[in-house]
């Protein structure tokens, strides 16, 4: 899948607006006062205040959330010196993850010039637009006096990543591995392969975790660093050693540790058998390491491993680090960012490691229960906890060492403060994706001629969300894909008239006629039907030869429903089908319902709609809060719609007691909890704002979602089909490929609760 990868690596970075990152105001700038506020007149106010305070300057603009990724493109990501503008697309995908992991603004600055005096000089010139300077991408040994320079300017935090990211993760990772293995760090023994700037900012900072320099042998591609060596730089010298050892080989015999930021292949199978017993390995060449997994598992089954890939246990990745230091170092206005600052990171990120994993990382990493122990020694970068842990650990350590300048007083309302933040990187996409690849099902692609269909299932395939089935005429379906370039080779392809499936046509025909033939529907009518689609799909699922199918790309919604309504039917004990979105937004994920089938619902379809929507809710791993939206609040507007739902807010309170439910009330009330808490504390919703919201009628909903859909910076996912007895998913006319794949997802997930009998229905509440 190597091509393919390429393939939509170029695309993801080119269509649409091209880049990664983009700037988007904050404030109002709709009105002629607005613009006046924003700019002149109204700007020269802050700015007059600025004036006589500086320090106002993080009061009335966005510096103190503003990162510079700052870049000379001269060692960018195992590329090498590939130039500045080439660079860029590596300082956006940083900014992109400051954004998503820690919601702190960046702004990628690439810096034409490889001469210290010129780069020093830029950067210190620009610094008062910054909160914090994340330097990136700079080769060594430039890239030590370059941080030193500046940061001895600056009075914000500075840090080169590419130096002690790696420090901070792998020392987080070597406290858990000493503790494992009972080892004391003044008895360590380690030898470092590489000796650039991850290397020798990771030693520098073991040393401050307490390892003795001269238990440490480092190396680089000419061997040892010896004290009879005259080409070491100045960096290099500091870890010179006088033991007579010249090669990787002779340094490793009896070593605790091997920490290799180097090369690929470089540490032999018979290396790794001469070090001591319980060796610690950090292999972090990328992509290839110094020696495979596997290979050295398969040589020593003591030992505690480490590597930069996501694909085995023990990911070194830098991104649970930079983003949470940077976050709790900005939010104290630390003046720096010391020793003490990054082994409060380590140790933030060791105990997190120690404490019980939540559902969605398990689900994220196809895990039933990880937990503490050799292949799991540092947090996944999945992980929602670590802004709260790693964050307030920092910026702990900047007051404790008399460098913060505005200190925190209230702890626990800081860490609210962040968690709030996460939902900038919402989990429920990432966990029911994980849910899904864990237990892969086939699901029918209908109308797979389309591209969209077809580019959806290649993502689904190569994934490993789920095995698609195309659904189609042969002809055009592999036209596409050849005109296309899409890789699909296996995927099976299904044509309902196709000569070969006559039998199988005759088979559906019989079951559909004998479940439609006193609804009007003939064993003639039953024969041509079988022969389209949006029939042979349902009725592929109905078999048991597929376990869910979705359709209805370019077909209206009740054209497309209706004959999985004939052919598959509702779940026993259900009244009728509903529809739900999930908007997932900044603040979590928020789920609509009904906004697809039910026009104009009884008090009766109300209750049902609603205990349907909680369940849908509940299967995500979210507990459902529900409010029934509508023009007011409590009664203070009657007529037939409060009415009518009020009588099914009483029936649901009497009958479903455990159900957080409440209304009727308008959507900023049952979505600003500070509204409902004032004005309303007798709700049931008092002690947070809802999570789903029920419509009165399908014209609200409706409306509703899609103007989100439309106008709003969220990602909708649906329309959702409740209350079938099967996976059954109807998609929207004109369904982008990302909307495709997140409902085949969802389709996937509903059909392991149809396998696993799990799929809990209204009658058993």
């Amino acid at each position: 899948m190597d091509n393919l990868f390429r393939k939509d690596a170029l695309k993801y970075h080119a269509l649409g607006r091209p880049g990664k990152i983009e700037v988007v105001p904050t404030k109002p700038y709709t009105t002629q006062r607005d613009l006046s506020l924003a700019y002149t007149p109204g700007v020269a106010d802050p700015c007059r205040e600025i004036e006589k305070n500086p320090e106002d300057v993080y009061k009335y603009t966005a510096k103190g959330n503003l990162v510079a990724v700052i870049s000379n493109g001269t060692a960018v990501l195992g590329l090498g010196d590939i130039g500045t503008e080439a660079g860029k697309p590596v300082m956006e995908g940083k900014g992109l993850l400051f954004k998503v992991f820690a919601d702190l603004d960046v702004f990628d600055i690439e810096i034409e010039t490889k001469e210290i005096d010129k780069f020093v000089e830029t950067v210190v010139q620009i610094a008062p637009t910054f909160g914090g300077i994340n330097l990136e991408d700079i080769k060594a040994p430039e890239c030590f006096e370059i941080e030193d320079r500046i940061k001895e300017a600056l009075d914000i935090p500075v840090m080169h990543d590419d130096q002690h990211g790696t420090a901070i993760i792998t020392s987080a990772g070597l406290i858990n591995a000493m503790e494992m293995t009972n080892r004391k760090i003044e008895d360590l023994k380690i030898v470092v392969n590489g000796a650039g700037a991850s290397a020798i900012s990771c030693t520098n900072l073991y040393i401050q975790l307490g390892i003795k320099p001269e238990n440490i042998v480092m190396l680089d591609s000419k061997g040892v660093l010896h004290k009879d060596r005259k080409d070491l730089n100045p960096w290099k010298q500091r870890y010179a050693t006088e033991r007579n050892v010249r090669t990787l080989e002779e340094a490793i015999q009896g070593a605790d540790m091997f920490l290799g930021l180097s090369v690929a292949g470089v540490l032999k199978k018979e290396y790794l058998k001469s070090m001591a017993d319980n060796p610690i390995v950090f292999a972090l060449a990328n992509p290839v390491p110094e020696i495979g997994y596997e290979e050295a598992m398969s040589v020593r089954d003591d030992l505690i491993m480490a590597t930069g890939r996501s694909d085995f246990p023990n990911q070194i990745n830098n991104v649970l680090g930079f983003p949470f230091i940077f976050r709790g170092a900005m939010d104290v206005r630390a003046t720096t960012i010391n020793d003490e600052m990054k082994l409060a990171a380590s140790k933030a990120l060791a105990d997190l490691a120690k404490l019980p994993v939540p559902e969605e990382v398990n689900i994220a990493y196809h895990e039933k229960n990880l937990h503490f122990c050799r292949n799991y020694i540092i947090p996944k970068p999945t992980d929602p906890r670590l802004i709260v842990h790693v964050a307030p650990a920092v910026a702990k350590a900047a007051m404790d060492t008399g460098v913060a300048r505005k200190p925190i007083g209230d702890w626990d309302a800081y860490r609210e403060e962040l968690g709030k933040r996460l939902g900038l990187s919402n989990p429920i996409l990432r966990q029911i994706k994980g849910r899904a690849k864990r237990e892969p099902q086939r699901v029918v692609f209908g109308l797979a001629e389309e591209f969209n269909m077809l580019k959806a299932a290649e993502i689904v395939h190569n994934e490993k969300i789920a095995i698609p089935i195309l659904l189609g005429n042969v002809n055009k379906i592999r036209k596409t894909i050849k005109e296309n370039e899409l890789e699909l080779t296996g995927v099976e392809i299904v044509d309902p008239k196709a000569a070969d499936l006559k039998s199988k046509r005759e088979e559906f025909a019989q079951i559909l006629y004998k479940k439609r033939q006193r609804k009007g529907v003939t064993l003639d009518a039953a024969r041509n039907l079988i022969e389209h689609d949006n029939y042979f799909a349902p009725m592929l699922v109905e078999t048991g030869e597929a376990d869910a199918m979705v359709s209805g790309l370019i077909r209206n919604y009740p054209y497309a429903i209706k004959p999985a309504l004939q052919v598959i039917g509702m779940r026993e004990g259900e009244k009728l089908v509903t529809g739900m979105y999930i908007i997932n937004s900044r603040r979590g994920p928020i789920f609509f319902s009904d906004c697809t089938v039910n026009k104009n619902p009884t008090m009766e379809d109300l209750v049902e709609i609603t205990l349907q929507t909680a369940i849908a809710v509940e299967k995500l791993n979210v507990k459902p809060r529900v409010a029934f939206v509508s023009y007011s609040n409590f009664g203070s507007n009657p007529g037939n719609i409060p009415n009518m739902q009020r009588e099914a807010i009483e029936y649901l309170h009497k009958h479903y007691p455990n159900i957080i439910v409440d209304g009727e009330m308008q959507a900023n009330v049952a979505l600003n909890n500070d509204i409902l808490r004032e004005n309303f504390p007798f709700s049931k919703l008092v002690d947070g704002s809802a999570n789903t919201l029920i419509f009165p009628y399908l014209t609200a909903g409706n409306v509703a979602y899609k103007l989100l859909q439309e106008l709003a910076d969220v990602d909708v996912i649906g329309p959702i089909l409740n209350g079938m007895r099967k996976s059954v998913h109807v998609l929207q006319i004109g369904s982008t490929v990302n909307e495709i794949v997140n409902m085949v997802t969802i389709a996937a997930i509903d059909a392991i609760c149809v396998k696993n009998d799990c799929h809990k229905g209204v009658k058993d509440l």
